[in-house]
């Protein structure tokens, strides 16, 4: 198929895709402001970028790919730059008869290819592909090709001058950084490896003889290397200046923030130091910017919990706590529920501790304790911005609860977490804190307590028939089970060898009702109220776990790491 001597529009228009109308219009603004007509027909939102992919690639000839797989020697992709690639938006994927395959997301850009083919000393073909596959190839090949983080440390040389470079304020692409010195490059590589590996924290721990680096991925600590001790501090202290944070101090903890960026990714890392007995511990919290936010039925609720709770987060006022240990996925949780009651005619506003992601329409303020910007006072400064919803970081203390609590009492919806290990903890929670008991039962409407436990590795996941002994462990029977067996992983190379990737929520939502407001007024301890709701039908944590297990998406001795037994 040789060169289309027709111009684009022509083209779209017989192909049913736009009209005269739309061409016409397209036409006059680039007359007006110049331009490219597809790109200008995009803007305006008469085409997609695929369809006019397929349009450019009927005009020239090029054959178009949804999708490219890479098939090629990485001999030749190291001859070509990761910033040339980047940039151009341009990589080269296979080799057929002598000719090197190019995924290409701008064709007209002829003189590209040119230089390709100087660079690889070979003949190119190029393929159309969308934009977003182009730089997803780029972000998977190029983080094969470094060297790894072992290799780096097995390497290190310390005489280097460098070693402390500042990166500026603006985030750079940590994989552009490929000359830098030995020291920057390790604790590049450090972060590369955490991000392709989808650890939520680094840990830089100081012991006596050695210096272990650790990687939290899906909840649980791996080691990953071991540095040499004596390259510690530099280590520490390029983490202190990335952070902005006083690399003279050293006695007292600190806390900073860097933004990275990894191709098409940007991640902000919180960074927390320590002293200890042998040196400065560093915890970096990795947040991916990038990600979307999850929605409540990506959670892992099953459909009655999901139900009830989305019939709570849309009543017109009151509590609504969420509540679980640190790192169990409460501000997921709640961004997910002020995602779902988002619209145009609510006034949403949060105080939090950090933000960590944006959100659009929701003004999110962030507290400073440094200029008494604490829940408390930003609190009391959201009521006078007219809000229908409220969220607040954490209760930590009383005046926050008696605040979040006479905001649910004028008719504003309030969302918040406590650190309890159960729903009806969070009762006995609030009274300690010297809330008054009819305060709690006038206000709070649900507590929905939740843990995260890690999925089954789809690749290496298998069925197993289980004992009456194994089963009797968790609450479950035979009959239970679909097909009679349960699910175990043996471990694989996607899942680290861990025979898990990935986690998902396990669920107890107690709603306040009237036996249950009774006990709270009583000032009944949190197990006599725990017993009310699981009469009542509430589905406990070690429950809703038990139904993953039956239904093959996790592990008996998951639920049971992460789960303590009902007292009934």
């Amino acid at each position: 198929m040789g060169l289309n001597k027709k111009n684009l529009g022509n083209i779209l228009i017989e192909q049913d895709i736009i009209d005269n109308s739309a061409l016409s219009e397209a036409l006059a603004v680039q007359k007006a402001k110049g331009g490219r007509l597809g790109k200008i027909l995009v803007q305006l939102g008469y085409l997609t970028e695929v369809e006019l992919l397929r349009a450019i690639s009927h005009k020239f000839g090029i054959p178009y790919q949804e999708k490219i797989d890479f098939q090629l020697d990485k001999s030749v992709i190291q001859k070509i730059p990761f910033q040339f690639c980047k940039q151009n938006k341009i990589v080269p994927f296979a080799q057929n008869n002598g000719l090197l395959k190019v995924g290409v997301s701008d064709p007209l850009q002829i003189y590209l290819l040119d230089d390709l083919r100087l660079l690889c000393e070979q003949e190119v073909e190029p393929v159309i592909c969308p934009e977003d596959v182009v730089l997803e190839v780029i972000h998977l090949i190029y983080h094969q090709i470094p060297e790894t983080a072992e290799k780096m440390v097995k390497d290190l040389d310390m005489e280097d001058s460098d070693l402390l470079a500042d990166i500026g304020d603006e985030a750079r692409d940590i994989m552009d950084m490929a000359n830098e010195a030995p020291i920057i490059k390790l604790v590049n590589l450090i972060l590369l490896q955490a991000i392709k590996e989808r650890a939520s924290d680094v840990h830089v721990e100081p012991f006596e003889r050695e210096l272990r680096v650790r990687y939290r991925i899906d909840g649980i600590l791996y080691d990953t290397l071991t540095p040499p001790k004596k390259n510690q501090t530099a280590i520490t202290s390029r983490i202190k200046i990335m952070s902005k944070m006083n690399i003279a101090e050293k006695r007292l903890p600190q806390d900073g923030r860097m933004r990275i960026k990894l191709v098409d990714r940007d991640v902000d890392v919180r960074v927390s130091t320590i002293p200890t007995a042998f040196g400065e511990r560093v915890v970096m919290r990795l947040l991916d910017k990038t990600s979307a936010i999850l929605t409540l039925e990506d959670l892992g609720f099953f459909k009655k919990d999901l139900d009830d709770f989305s019939n709570f987060i849309n009543h017109p006022h009151g509590i609504i706590l969420v509540t679980g240990p640190t790192g169990s996925g409460k501000t997921t949780t709640l961004y997910a529920a002020l995602s779902k009651i988002n619209f145009p005619d609510k006034n949403i506003i949060t105080v939090e501790d950090p933000i960590e992601y944006q959100l659009d329409g929701i003004a999110q303020i962030q507290v400073k304790p440094k200029i008494n910007l604490t829940f408390s006072n930003g609190l009391r400064s959201i009521l006078r911005q007219d809000p229908d919803v409220i969220m607040v970081g954490e209760i930590r203390d009383l005046e926050t609860a008696e605040i979040a609590i006479q905001s649910s009492l004028t008719g504003h919806v309030v969302f918040s977490t406590l650190h309890t290990n159960d729903s009806a903890g969070a009762v006995t929670r609030l009274l300690d804190m010297g809330v008054e008991p009819y305060l709690v039962t006038s206000s709070v409407i649900a507590i929905l307590a939740q843990r995260l436990v890690r999925l089954l590795c789809p690749k290496c996941k298998e069925p197993v028939t289980p004992d009456a002994f194994t089963l009797e462990k968790i609450g479950l029977k035979l009959e239970d089970l679909s097909e009679g067996v349960l699910f175990t992983s043996k471990g694989c190379p996607y899942c680290l060898q861990s025979g898990y990737r990935g986690r998902t929520g396990i669920y107890e939502l107690l709603p306040i009702e009237d036996e249950i407001r009774r006990g709270i007024m009583n000032r009944v301890e949190s197990g006599f109220i725990k017993k009310i709701a699981l009469r009542q039908g509430m589905t406990s944590l070690r429950q809703d776990g038990t139904r993953k297990v039956a239904r093959g998406m996790t592990s008996i001795e998951e639920v049971l790491r992460v789960t303590q037994e009902d007292i009934l």
